[in-house]
């Protein structure tokens, strides 16, 4: 027996498909039934890489007492959060709001039958009553009891959220209002504060990478790099993160690629599922803090975390599916632990001894009972112990890594999510633009082509995006996400090979982000078109989550791409949508880190470098440029028999072999021919 959910694509819906309850997927089918036979709705929200959403599922929907309950007193209705963030995003706030608690998943609300206005909620509910949460089957029945009992007084109570809800967005600033750098200067105030200077990261445990945090960090730094007294803290402070990350449990040291969180302040023991939008924003971190510092551990990083992401995440069609589950056989971390005796067994005793070193077997286990890898003790101090040298010892423990690597490919993996979705594929695509650019391998710029050309050809319909993909089928109306962060990668993937498609490519999803989601009125983008399912809620949101903010990214690539073919329009709608955001970012800028990149290029236009010339040649200038970390630069190297070029582009042409244009803002310099010339005037332009 099936229920509703076996005609969906989603992995996480999937998984519920043969539960005795008699789920629905969010829809007219369910809200229909749900006004007709006067039940509630009861929405369960998860994803399928969330440990505790199997948890409760094992506990309570594959329970056929619970479900009868279920069945009997409620519609209920199953959401993967990653296919509709619009709900989750909205459903999350009215939980937060009525129970006067954080949110999370797996998601319990209770909703109105005919509005769907919600009324209860929480998140886990146990099978019997612990730790100071009801059991399942008795809250159900005293819900239902109570909605059908005092429908007024509920009513008065949705009333009274959704005028907390219509507060949520602050009015814009007046367009006279000057925009300064207040905010930028509190962040760093504020990120300083919550420093863990030992550990690195930011705030205690659990502790998140907060890559957009990073990046904002090393942006601080190298805006003063050329003056008298650079930021060398924000340095300190965002190298000593990605240091410990790096070195941590947090890391996958034989597979690569980054763990979701850490439990503790170390970053010794993850929640140890890992999402493709960690992994592609943590690429894109390490691989500029490498170009920037010249650490062999951060090129290293970006290199594992790259090849993790072509060698498990990305689809025979091109896409990157989104993201490996945290349990394996039905256990949280099983997959990665080891006991000292397995290790002994895939490894010689010198490279056993090693790698123990290394990695903390010849220390306590830290893992119910066995070893999670972390770095415990640096090469170097074990080198010098041995006698041996570094490098001879490196090569001893890359071997050990290889040998286990490849005796844990036999063990059953977590479960993977295999579904595509535009936004994260973007981010994806960013990470491995910039990782390709700055570490000179072409390729992940192959790898990024791939999916840009699948997100292209299968979620690119009628001028419109798609939001999701699997088996063949994409559905779901795009979110502002999704446009924004596409046409933000694409912008970056331009900068490491031409594609005249590409370009066109963003400026469409531009104009359709413009045409379907800004806020005429106000300034600023909602989270959903104008066509959008009329929810109870319309969002627009300016503070980053676990993925950088639509709004922000927006800002900032329309600045970038207003200047580089000379488009007032969408250098307005950029300063619009700080004006709109302007209210937040100000209060709370460390939770506005996206809306500050926009910002900063706001108030000091970023550079663009067009090179024009023989395709060899101007490939050659693009490299040489790529050495030196520059956030705020946009490089592009357009061959000189390019066609079908925009104004602003085609009227910079060749001169030679190579000829370069470096422009802030609407001003151009005139050609410069000469490579050494073109990097003394970018030094020069670093200068106080």
């Amino acid at each position: 027996m099936t229920n509703a959910l076996s005609r969906e694509t989603s992995p996480y819906l999937l998984q519920h498909a043969d539960n005795p309850v008699h789920w629905y997927p969010w829809g007219a089918e369910a809200l229909a039934l749900a006004r007709d036979s006067g039940k509630p709705i009861l929405l369960s929200i998860g994803y399928s890489a969330c440990h505790w959403c199997h948890v409760m599922a094992h506990e309570s929907f594959e329970d056929p007492a619970t479900a009868q309950s279920m069945n009997e007193l409620f519609v209920n209705v199953k959401v993967d959060r990653e296919e509709r963030p619009d709900l989750d995003r909205i459903y999350q706030i009215a939980q937060q709001m009525l129970t006067q608690r954080g949110g999370g998943w797996p998601l319990t609300m209770f909703l109105a039958h005919d509005d769907q206005r919600p009324f209860f909620g929480g998140t886990y509910f146990p099978p019997v009553a612990r730790h100071g949460l009801p059991a399942f089957r008795d809250l159900l029945a005293r819900v239902a009891e109570y909605y059908h009992g005092h429908r007024e007084e509920l009513r008065k109570q949705n009333d009274a959220l959704m005028d907390a809800f219509a507060t949520l967005e602050s009015p814009p600033v007046d367009a006279a209002m000057v925009l300064t750098d207040a905010p930028l200067t509190a962040f760093r105030s504020q990120i300083e504060r919550s420093f863990d200077r030992a550990h690195g990261g930011f705030g205690g445990a659990p502790k998140f990478p907060h890559p957009t945090s990073v990046e904002r960090l090393m942006r601080d730094w190298h805006a003063t790099a050329g003056t008298p007294e650079p930021d060398l803290h924000a340095l300190f402070m965002a190298t000593l993160t990605l240091t410990r990350m790096a070195e941590g449990g947090i890391f996958d040291h034989l597979g690569g690629g980054f763990c979701r969180y850490s439990v503790d302040e170390k970053w010794m023991i993850p929640h140890f599922e890992k999402m493709l939008y960690d992994n592609g924003a943590l690429l894109a971190n390490y691989a500029g803090a490498a170009v920037a510092t010249g650490e062999a551990l951060f090129a290293r990083t970006a290199a594992q975390t790259a090849a993790w992401l072509l060698a498990d995440m990305q689809s025979p069609e091109g896409g990157f599916w989104s993201s490996r589950d945290a349990d394996s056989e039905g256990h949280e971390g099983r997959y990665y632990a080891w006991t000292a005796e397995q290790v002994r067994a895939a490894l010689d005793v010198r490279e056993y001894a090693a790698f123990a070193a290394r990695y903390g077997l010849d220390r306590a286990p830290n893992f119910e009972g066995a070893w999670h890898l972390y770095a415990s003790r640096g090469i170097e101090d074990i080198a010098a112990a041995r006698g041996e040298p570094v490098d001879a010892v490196t090569a001893t423990i890359d071997a050990a890594r290889a040998k286990l690597h490849a005796v844990r490919e036999h063990r059953v993996p977590p479960a993977r999510d295999e579904k595509v979705l535009t936004a994260w594929n973007a981010m994806a695509i960013r990470g491995l633009a910039v990782a390709a650019r700055a570490l000179e391998q072409p390729a992940y710029a192959e790898a990024a082509t791939r999916a840009l050309d699948f997100l292209r050809s299968k979620l690119w319909q009628g001028g419109r995006l798609l939001a999701t993909y699997k088996d063949g089928r994409a559905h779901l109306n795009a979110y502002l996400d999704d446009y924004a962060l596409l046409a933000d990668a694409t912008l970056e993937l331009l900068q490491v090979r031409w594609r005249g498609e590409d370009l066109e490519f963003a400026r469409a999803l531009l104009e359709a982000m413009l045409e379907h989601f800004e806020d005429r009125d106000a300034g600023g983008f909602w989270f959903t078109s104008h066509d959008h399912e009329r929810l109870i809620h319309r969002s627009k949101v300016f503070s980053d989550d676990a993925t950088p903010c639509g709004n922000g990214v927006a800002a900032t690539v329309l600045q970038r791409m207003g200047y580089l073919l000379g488009q007032p329009r969408w250098l307005t709608a950029a300063e619009r949508g700080l004006r709109a955001g302007w209210s937040g970012v100000s209060r709370q800028p460390q939770a506005h880190a996206s809306m500050l990149t926009a910002l900063e290029e706001y108030l000091a236009a970023p550079q663009i470098v067009i090179l024009r010339g023989d395709a060899r040649e101007i490939g050659r200038w693009q490299r040489e440029l790529a050495r030196l970390y520059a956030p705020r630069r946009i490089t592009l190297a357009i061959p000189a028999d390019a066609t079908g070029l925009p104004a602003a582009l085609a009227d910079k042409v060749a001169r030679g072999p190579a000829t370069a244009y470096l422009c802030r803002g609407s001003t151009c310099s005139a050609p410069i021919d000469d490579l050494s010339a073109l990097l003394r005037n970018l030094r020069l332009a670093l200068s106080p």
